[in-house]
Protein backbone atom coordinates (compact mmCIF):
# COMPACT_ATOMS: atom_id res chain seq x y z
CA UNK A 1 0.00 0.00 0.00
CA UNK A 2 1.82 2.93 -0.83
CA UNK A 3 0.41 5.98 1.19
CA UNK A 4 1.15 9.40 0.76
CA UNK A 5 2.60 10.51 3.99
CA UNK A 6 4.39 13.83 2.32
CA UNK A 7 1.28 15.65 1.20
CA UNK A 8 0.27 16.92 4.56
CA UNK A 9 3.03 19.01 7.43
CA UNK A 10 2.66 16.62 9.85
CA UNK A 11 3.17 13.82 7.81
CA UNK A 12 0.13 12.35 8.88
CA UNK A 13 -3.50 11.19 6.86
CA UNK A 14 -6.33 10.82 8.44
CA UNK A 15 -8.04 7.25 8.35
CA UNK A 16 -11.73 6.98 8.84
CA UNK A 17 -13.22 3.89 10.15
CA UNK A 18 -16.38 2.09 9.60
CA UNK A 19 -17.60 -0.65 10.62
CA UNK A 20 -17.40 -3.74 9.01
CA UNK A 21 -20.96 -5.03 9.48
CA UNK A 22 -23.08 -2.06 9.85
CA UNK A 23 -21.25 0.22 7.82
CA UNK A 24 -21.70 2.84 9.95
CA UNK A 25 -18.80 5.31 10.46
CA UNK A 26 -17.59 5.16 13.94
CA UNK A 27 -14.59 7.94 13.93
CA UNK A 28 -11.68 9.77 12.54
CA UNK A 29 -8.33 9.82 13.50
CA UNK A 30 -4.67 10.00 11.56
CA UNK A 31 -1.89 8.04 10.90
CA UNK A 32 1.61 7.59 10.39
CA UNK A 33 3.48 4.50 8.41
CA UNK A 34 4.45 3.83 12.55
CA UNK A 35 0.84 3.39 13.24
CA UNK A 36 -0.27 1.84 10.38
CA UNK A 37 2.22 -0.99 10.77
CA UNK A 38 1.11 -1.74 14.49
CA UNK A 39 -2.54 -1.87 12.91
CA UNK A 40 -1.44 -4.57 11.03
CA UNK A 41 1.06 -6.35 13.74
CA UNK A 42 -1.57 -5.95 16.43
CA UNK A 43 -4.91 -5.93 14.23
CA UNK A 44 -5.86 -3.41 16.78
CA UNK A 45 -6.61 -0.26 15.31
CA UNK A 46 -4.07 2.05 16.15
CA UNK A 47 -3.11 5.92 15.53
CA UNK A 48 -0.66 8.44 16.11
CA UNK A 49 -2.39 10.98 19.34
CA UNK A 50 -0.95 14.52 17.95
CA UNK A 51 -2.01 15.51 21.46
CA UNK A 52 0.12 12.56 23.20
CA UNK A 53 2.80 12.70 20.71
CA UNK A 54 2.50 9.34 20.40
CA UNK A 55 1.43 5.67 19.01
CA UNK A 56 -2.34 5.56 20.45
CA UNK A 57 -4.08 2.02 20.06
CA UNK A 58 -7.92 2.75 20.36
CA UNK A 59 -9.34 1.11 23.66
CA UNK A 60 -6.01 0.83 25.20
CA UNK A 61 -7.15 2.70 28.48
CA UNK A 62 -11.29 1.75 28.06
CA UNK A 63 -11.09 -1.73 26.66
CA UNK A 64 -13.07 -0.64 23.77
CA UNK A 65 -11.02 -1.57 20.97
CA UNK A 66 -11.31 -1.61 17.11
CA UNK A 67 -10.38 -5.15 15.97
CA UNK A 68 -8.75 -4.41 12.45
CA UNK A 69 -10.60 -6.11 9.18
CA UNK A 70 -9.27 -4.27 6.34
CA UNK A 71 -7.77 -0.61 5.00
CA UNK A 72 -8.55 0.69 1.95
CA UNK A 73 -6.32 4.02 0.39
CA UNK A 74 -8.16 6.62 -1.84
CA UNK A 75 -7.88 7.61 -5.16
CA UNK A 76 -5.10 10.44 -4.08
CA UNK A 77 -3.29 7.83 -1.66
CA UNK A 78 -3.71 10.77 1.23
CA UNK A 79 -6.58 9.06 2.85
CA UNK A 80 -7.63 5.91 4.60
CA UNK A 81 -10.54 4.23 4.56
CA UNK A 82 -10.82 1.29 7.91
CA UNK A 83 -12.82 -1.25 8.45
CA UNK A 84 -13.22 -2.68 11.84
CA UNK A 85 -15.26 -4.67 14.68
CA UNK A 86 -15.63 -2.34 17.84
CA UNK A 87 -15.76 -3.78 20.92
CA UNK A 88 -18.34 -1.63 22.81
CA UNK A 89 -18.52 2.21 22.16
CA UNK A 90 -16.26 3.93 20.07
CA UNK A 91 -16.41 7.54 21.17
CA UNK A 92 -14.91 8.60 24.86
CA UNK A 93 -18.01 10.28 25.34
CA UNK A 94 -19.59 6.61 26.01
CA UNK A 95 -21.70 6.52 22.55
CA UNK A 96 -21.53 4.30 19.60
CA UNK A 97 -20.01 6.94 17.16
CA UNK A 98 -17.51 10.16 17.17
CA UNK A 99 -20.96 11.50 16.25
CA UNK A 100 -23.43 10.67 18.73
CA UNK A 101 -25.10 7.73 16.42
CA UNK A 102 -26.09 4.43 17.13
CA UNK A 103 -24.21 1.86 15.53
CA UNK A 104 -26.97 -0.75 15.13
CA UNK A 105 -27.16 -3.67 12.86
CA UNK A 106 -28.21 -2.58 9.51
CA UNK A 107 -29.22 -3.55 5.92
CA UNK A 108 -25.87 -3.92 5.05
CA UNK A 109 -25.49 -6.88 6.71
CA UNK A 110 -27.18 -8.51 3.98
CA UNK A 111 -24.27 -7.93 1.53
CA UNK A 112 -22.21 -9.75 3.94
CA UNK A 113 -25.11 -12.47 4.21
CA UNK A 114 -24.83 -13.10 0.56
CA UNK A 115 -20.84 -13.74 0.55
CA UNK A 116 -21.15 -15.95 3.44
CA UNK A 117 -23.71 -17.86 1.10
CA UNK A 118 -21.12 -17.57 -1.86
CA UNK A 119 -18.21 -19.12 0.44
CA UNK A 120 -20.55 -22.34 1.91
CA UNK A 121 -22.18 -23.33 -1.68
CA UNK A 122 -18.49 -24.35 -2.17
CA UNK A 123 -18.14 -26.16 1.19
CA UNK A 124 -18.99 -30.16 1.57
CA UNK A 125 -23.18 -30.82 0.88
CA UNK A 126 -22.24 -33.25 3.83
CA UNK A 127 -21.45 -30.58 6.35
CA UNK A 128 -22.92 -27.71 5.03
CA UNK A 129 -26.81 -26.61 5.09
CA UNK A 130 -26.45 -24.02 2.33
CA UNK A 131 -24.34 -26.57 0.37
CA UNK A 132 -26.55 -29.21 0.85
CA UNK A 133 -29.13 -27.36 -0.71
CA UNK A 134 -27.35 -26.21 -3.55
CA UNK A 135 -26.42 -29.32 -4.45
CA UNK A 136 -29.95 -30.47 -3.65
CA UNK A 137 -30.81 -28.38 -7.11
CA UNK A 138 -33.19 -25.77 -7.83
CA UNK A 139 -36.55 -27.61 -6.89
CA UNK A 140 -35.34 -28.27 -3.66
CA UNK A 141 -34.54 -24.71 -2.77
CA UNK A 142 -37.61 -23.21 -4.29
CA UNK A 143 -39.43 -25.93 -2.50
CA UNK A 144 -38.10 -24.52 1.00
CA UNK A 145 -38.94 -21.07 0.02
CA UNK A 146 -42.23 -22.13 -0.32
CA UNK A 147 -42.30 -23.83 2.93
CA UNK A 148 -40.59 -20.68 4.50
CA UNK A 149 -43.18 -18.51 3.42
CA UNK A 150 -46.19 -20.29 4.65
CA UNK A 151 -44.45 -20.52 7.86
CA UNK A 152 -44.35 -16.90 8.46
CA UNK A 153 -47.71 -15.93 7.02
CA UNK A 154 -48.84 -18.35 10.24
CA UNK A 155 -46.86 -16.57 12.63
CA UNK A 156 -48.44 -13.26 10.96
CA UNK A 157 -52.08 -14.05 12.72
CA UNK A 158 -50.84 -14.86 16.07
CA UNK A 159 -49.26 -12.42 18.39
CA UNK A 160 -45.68 -14.26 19.19
CA UNK A 161 -43.46 -11.24 17.42
CA UNK A 162 -40.27 -12.91 17.55
CA UNK A 163 -41.84 -16.17 15.99
CA UNK A 164 -42.82 -13.81 13.20
CA UNK A 165 -39.27 -11.84 13.22
CA UNK A 166 -37.47 -15.80 13.14
CA UNK A 167 -39.68 -17.07 10.45
CA UNK A 168 -39.31 -13.95 8.64
CA UNK A 169 -35.56 -14.23 8.43
CA UNK A 170 -36.05 -17.61 7.75
CA UNK A 171 -38.00 -16.56 4.53
CA UNK A 172 -35.49 -14.25 3.61
CA UNK A 173 -32.08 -16.45 4.10
CA UNK A 174 -33.60 -18.82 1.56
CA UNK A 175 -35.12 -16.43 -1.15
CA UNK A 176 -31.34 -15.05 -0.90
CA UNK A 177 -30.18 -18.60 -1.55
CA UNK A 178 -32.60 -19.40 -4.68
CA UNK A 179 -31.67 -16.11 -6.06
CA UNK A 180 -27.83 -16.97 -6.12
CA UNK A 181 -28.81 -20.40 -7.52
CA UNK A 182 -30.29 -18.52 -10.06
CA UNK A 183 -27.40 -16.11 -10.57
CA UNK A 184 -28.86 -13.25 -9.13
CA UNK A 185 -28.29 -10.99 -6.07
CA UNK A 186 -30.44 -9.29 -3.71
CA UNK A 187 -29.18 -5.61 -5.32
CA UNK A 188 -30.46 -7.21 -8.91
CA UNK A 189 -33.84 -7.52 -7.20
CA UNK A 190 -33.17 -3.87 -5.97
CA UNK A 191 -32.59 -2.59 -9.35
CA UNK A 192 -35.70 -3.52 -10.67
CA UNK A 193 -37.91 -2.39 -7.84
CA UNK A 194 -36.01 0.96 -8.04
CA UNK A 195 -37.31 1.24 -11.89
CA UNK A 196 -40.57 0.78 -11.07
CA UNK A 197 -40.20 3.63 -8.79
CA UNK A 198 -41.45 6.72 -10.34
CA UNK A 199 -41.56 10.08 -8.03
Amino acid sequence: MNINFTKYADGLVPAIVQDANTKTVLMLGFMNQAAVDATFAEGKVTFYSRSKNRLWTKGEESGNFLNYISMSLDCDQDSLLIQASPEGPVCHMGTDTCWGEDNNTSIAFLNILEQIIADRKKADPSSSYVAGLFAKGINKIAQKVGEEAVEMVIESKDNNEQLFLDESADLLFHYMILLQSKGYQLADVAKVLAQRHKP
